[in-house]
């Protein structure tokens, strides 16, 4: 909650007053036409990168009124505005955002003015509704400074919510709610001309509460609701009704907002065709919304329907959701959209307390005739039941035609809010997310995000949910974590996704307005997004590499998360920290071979911070198989680093039970379960031993089989096979293109029940015909730490878990194996998590290795110095 200070700044009121009219000069630094534009909300100020959308907050409760019809005044350097109290005074803030309070007797006694932009030459104008604004006069050099220059009438009425000037033709430009018309103002005249509608802008009814200009003319207007920042090219060329204008960039919304920028500031565009951040927001080309409609960036409209409902390694469901994963591959089940049931309005579509608030059907919340669909079919994932905290799902696609729209899962839980977010799944799937931001829905804030799926296209998501308090009435609650959510308690969750962000705002409004047909909404409960967030994450081969989006200048982050080395060990805690520099930054995390890492990035501001999963592909057991008892399943980390160039799987699987049919185990060959083509190699290689005979069985993309068998012995043993060695059932011969899974299985040879043993190692696909030169490192005891930061740029810390109390040597090798003697250290450890730091000096940029050795135990691995 924030504090208000109405005294002390009531005191600065009085003070700045004085001053002022003593003929004092400010203390406070103009900012000079700086580029970034400022939104103001309430008394609180936004540094807004026009380009990207992203903000951050520079300063709050800098009034004790609100501020608006802030200006930027080219004339002195500084922002103006107008406050709602003290009554008729404005207010002059510079580069450190303390506040001057200036009264001016002469204004109307009237409510705030809400309008307002200072011309080129330092005059202010501003008003409220209708037709009346007035002037005061801002430029320092002048014998009226300071001085209300009166009251004007415009040639016509118009329902706007900001202006601003235009440093090439010094005129005042504005967009009409509603009409979405634009409209050209002469101040000496009070002339308003019509220039026609923004066709960008055609159909909506939002409030354009903040509008800017750059130095071309090019006019950027925000919308309150979603927080869209639209482009309109050079106005001040434009006539006939002849315009052009596209979407810029996704911006924060908001309930009360007003913009200030400098007129004269350059504006970065994107060049959107030469694979380059022309703009710096991290975003290049056909990714920039500003791209938008670009004949060479391609238009993708569909976006994923709510069956493929996305899942994240959860640490504690982790077996459960990969088995929910093999099952769909296994079946090449694909959702089916032609012959899914199609949802219609029905009697009691928004019918008043046609239900108990905790006993609402969910197809009741499902919002129809919104979005301009042709159909809406029901895509429930039923699977998702048996392994979530979902008491009961419904889920909708909206088609236009055939081509999914929006998805809609609602989701209802009875003891905690659901334990899955979209923002989480889907980049642990693969997608990226482009921008985290708000949108406003009865002029509250939620979180929106943007999010690029693998296939290239854009969906715009909201999630929330509603819980039930102790009068039977709605508490809405919007976080980005879910640890935010009211606990112990029944909740209705949304999980909206739409390729429109205006689609994603009715959708919204509508689920309210189907809740409140139940009962009254008393109370909404959000938190802000995380200006510091994670846009993609992958893990290959040791290393997880981030790319992070940072929107409020942090310095730092600390990463801290849990842990498994494999899928059946237990959970180790990582904490590390870094340094950041950039807004948007790449960041390598040597952690040595690992399933999967569940973590939270916290900004060094201590605002909202971001959580991620990311994982290796899963190996897992397959239950489906009957009479079959599992007595043993583990999953071990390799015991040396892979030292060839083949496509590695990591980590090895001993299995053992009685079955009467098979036991089996398979090996995923991504985190979603996606093929992959791996026909450049020849041979399928690894070491196992056993009892009998092994089934080998590849799963390819399109759902077929292609099997080999091989016989197992007490003894472990090398085996290769070569990808002519699989056959399908009708003797087809089979390539390593397409893959998904592989297979292993060992069936009773009879239908009595056997007892089943296999120990399966060192797999990889490859076209090794000798055995490869080994890394210089390389012991049966050696495993991996985590290096980080890597690549090390002055030091590095090298974190590790010892089993013992023990002394340790750590070296360094050269790429070509020379001991670098000077970077020895030698020390103590204790039993547990450890760390030492290693300094740069004298390293050359280049690759080097690190060993790491006590009594029982070797750590080895690759450092990276820039």
């Amino acid at each position: 909650m924030k504090k208000r200070y109405f005294n002390h700044y009531y005191a600065l009121f009085v003070m700045f007053f004085v001053l002022s009219f003593s003929g004092l000069k400010a203390q406070s630094e103009p900012f000079q036409c700086d580029f970034n534009a400022y939104l103001f909300q309430y008394n609180d100020i936004y540094a807004v990168d026009l380009a990207s959308g992203g903000s951050y907050i520079v300063a709050e409760n800098v009034t004790p009124g609100s501020i608006n019809a802030a200006a930027y005044n080219s004339a002195d350097g500084y922002i103006w505005g107008y406050l709602s109290s003290p009554a008729k005074s404005i207010v002059r803030i510079g580069k450190d955002f303390k506040p001057e309070i200036f009264e001016i007797p002469e204004l109307p006694d009237t409510k705030n003015k809400f309008v307002g932009d200072i011309s080129i030459d330092g005059i202010y104008y501003f008003k409220a509704g209708g037709s009346t604004f007035y002037g005061i006069d801002l430029n320092p050099t002048s014998d009226t400074y300071l001085e209300y220059l009166g009251s004007f009438t415009l040639t016509k009425n118009i329902s706007i919510h900001d202006w601003a000037f235009n440093a090439v033709d010094n005129k005042l430009y504005a967009v009409e709610k509603g009409s979405n018309t634009l409209y050209r103002i002469s101040v000496g005249t009070g002339d308003v001309e019509e220039l026609g509608v923004v066709p960008i802008l055609s159909g909506f009814n939002y409030t354009y509460g903040a509008v800017y200009f750059d130095v071309d003319g090019n006019f950027y207007v925000s919308a309150n609701q979603t927080g869209s920042v639209y482009k309109i090219n050079n106005v001040q060329t434009i006539s006939n009704g002849a315009m052009v204008s596209n979407i810029f960039a996704f911006g924060p919304a908001s309930a009360s907002n007003d913009g200030a920028r400098c007129p004269t500031a350059p504006l970065p565009q994107e060049d959107c065709i030469n694979g380059v951040d022309d703009d710096g927001d991290g975003l290049v080309d056909c990714d920039d919304p500003s791209c938008s409609g670009i004949s060479s960036c391609p238009t993708i409209t569909t976006t994923s329907g709510g069956n493929d409902g996305g899942l994240e390694s959860n640490d504690r469901l982790s077996t459960l959701i990969n088995q929910r994963n093999f099952n769909r591959a296994n079946t090449n089940y694909k959702f089916d959209k032609s012959s899914a049931k199609t949802i219609k309005k029905g009697f009691n579509y928004k019918r008043k307390d046609a239900f108990t608030s905790k006993d609402i059907p969910l197809n009741t919340l499902v919002p129809l005739g919104i979005v301009g669909e042709t159909s809406t079919i029901e895509s429930s994932p039923a699977d998702l039941l048996a392994l979530t905290n979902a008491s009961d799902i419904f889920s909708v696609d909206y088609l236009k035609e055939s081509e999914t729209v929006s998805a809609l899962m609602v989701i209802k839980t009875d003891d905690n809010v659901y334990e899955h977010s979209k923002f989480i799944c889907d980049r642990f799937l693969g997608a990226q997310l482009l921008s985290v931001s708000t949108i406003q829905l009865r002029e509250k804030d939620f979180i929106k995000s943007i999010i690029k799926q693998a296939d290239g296209s854009i969906e715009f998501a909201l999630t929330f949910s509603a819980r039930v308090n102790e009068n039977d009435e709605f508490v809405v609650e919007s976080h980005w974590n879910i640890d935010a959510y009211e606990k112990n308690t029944a909740y209705y969750n949304f999980q909206i996704w739409s390729n429109s962000v205006d689609d994603l705002l009715k959708l919204g409004d509508e689920i309210l307005n189907l809740l409140e047909a139940n009962s009254a909404i008393v109370d909404y409960r959000g938190s802000t997004p995380p200006p510091v967030f994670v846009r993609s994450a992958s893990y290959a081969n040791g290393t997880i590499n981030l790319q992070l989006t940072n929107n409020n200048k942090s310095t730092s982050i600390t990463m801290d998360g849990g842990m498994k080395k494999t899928e059946t060990s237990g959970t180790d805690n990582l904490n590390l920290a870094t340094s950041i520099a950039t807004r948007v930054e790449s960041i390598t995390v040597e952690t040595g071979a690992l399933f999967d890492f569940g973590f939270r990035i916290q900004n060094a501001q201590g605002d909202t911070p971001d959580d991620l999963f990311v994982a290796d592909a899963p190996w897992g057991l397959d239950e489906s198989s009957d009479n079959t008892t599992v007595d043993i399943y583990e999953v071990l980390q390799n015991k040396a680093s892979y030292a060839y160039s083949g496509y590695r799987i990591e980590r090895n699987v001993h299995a053992k039970g009685t079955t009467a049919n098979y036991l089996g185990v398979y090996r995923a060959l991504t985190p979603r379960f996606q093929a992959v083509d791996l026909s450049a190699y020849e041979k399928l290689s690894f070491n196992a031993s056993g009892t009998g005979a092994l089934e080998v069985k590849l799963l390819k993309g399109d759902g077929s089989f292609y099997t080999t068998e091989l016989v197992l012995t007490e003894e472990d043993k090398m085996f290769e096979i070569l990808a002519s060695d699989f056959k399908d059932e009708t003797n087809s011969v089979a390539d390593f293109a397409n893959l998904k899974v592989v297979l292993f299985n060992m069936h009773s040879t009879d239908g009595s029940v056997q007892e089943k043993e296999m120990t399966i190692s060192e797999i990889d696909f490859n076209n090794r015909s000798e055995i490869e030169e080994e890394i210089i490192v390389e012991e049966e005891t050696s495993t991996k730490a985590l290096i980080y930061p890597n690549p090390v740029k002055a030091s590095t810390t090298l974190y590790y878990t010892s089993r013992t109390d023990d002394t340790y040597t750590l070296e360094l090798f050269s790429l070509n194996g020379i001991l670098l003697s000077n970077h020895s250290q030698e020390g103590t450890h204790a039993v547990g998590q450890n760390e030492i730091t290693i300094p740069r000096k004298d390293l050359s940029p280049g690759i080097y290795f690190y060993k790491l050795a006590s009594r029982d135990q070797i750590w080895s691995g690759k450092i990276v110095v820039k």
